[in-house]
């Protein structure tokens, strides 16, 4: 009788025990992807390029650490690009992301001589997809024997300019720098409400470019 209980019993812990293990290994699986997600959105896969392009909507740390960036990458010129301005444009005698950024990186004691600032149309939508179009409208027109760029972007928005700036520039080699997002850590970014807003909010937005229509 007592060897039938213990039987039970053990036929009662061990798939017990296995369940456990089962769910451990799935929590920790998820706690994996959710560490990669970032990494994987704020990517960084810069090309040895003519010029560096960098996104004029950025924060001023972003910018200025664009400067460093360019005296260590070699390149031949600066690109500062950006829609209409949505704070102060009525004030401001910078219309632009790009003008504004041109004019910060002058003040950070830039060389004027090589940066350029194109700005973006107003656009309701798509306005990554604006900007790289106006930037492609100048490539061709340029004197300037510019071959290959490399993006510099904010955080986790940098997989999607990178997508979008490829698709729209096929005649021209394409990289991607990220500047990491001071405010939250890569690896507990769901802890954090900056964390969790920029990380979903951007997932989501790649996936749509992704999978559904980069110029819808």
């Amino acid at each position: 009788m007592l060897q039938r209980c213990l039987a039970s019993s053990s036929e009662i812990i061990l798939p017990n025990g296995k369940w456990l293990v089962l769910l451990l290994l799935i929590v920790s699986l998820i706690l994996f992807i959710l560490s990669q997600i970032p990494l994987f959105l704020a990517v960084s896969a810069p090309i040895k390029a003519d010029a560096l392009v960098v996104e004029g909507w950025m924060r001023d740390d972003a910018v200025k650490e664009a400067i460093a960036e360019f005296k260590q990458g070699g390149y031949k010129i600066l690109i500062a690009t950006g829609g209409p301005i949505a704070k102060g444009y009525y004030l401001s005698q910078y219309k632009s992301f790009a003008e504004l950024t041109a004019a910060t990186l002058v003040t950070l004691g830039f060389d004027r001589s090589k940066l350029i600032a194109i700005s973006a149309p107003k656009v309701k939508r798509n306005r990554t997809v604006a900007t790289a179009v106006a930037l492609r409208e100048w490539l061709l027109t340029s004197e300037l024997p510019l071959n290959s760029i490399n993006i510099y972007s904010f955080d986790v928005h940098t997989r999607r300019s990178w997508l979008i700036f490829k698709k729209v520039l096929p005649e021209f080699r394409v990289g991607a720098i990220a500047y990491p997002s001071p405010e939250y850590d890569f690896q507990t970014w769901w802890m954090m409400s900056q964390g969790v807003r920029s990380v979903m909010s951007e997932t989501i937005a790649y996936l749509y470019v992704r999978l559904i229509n980069w110029k819808s």
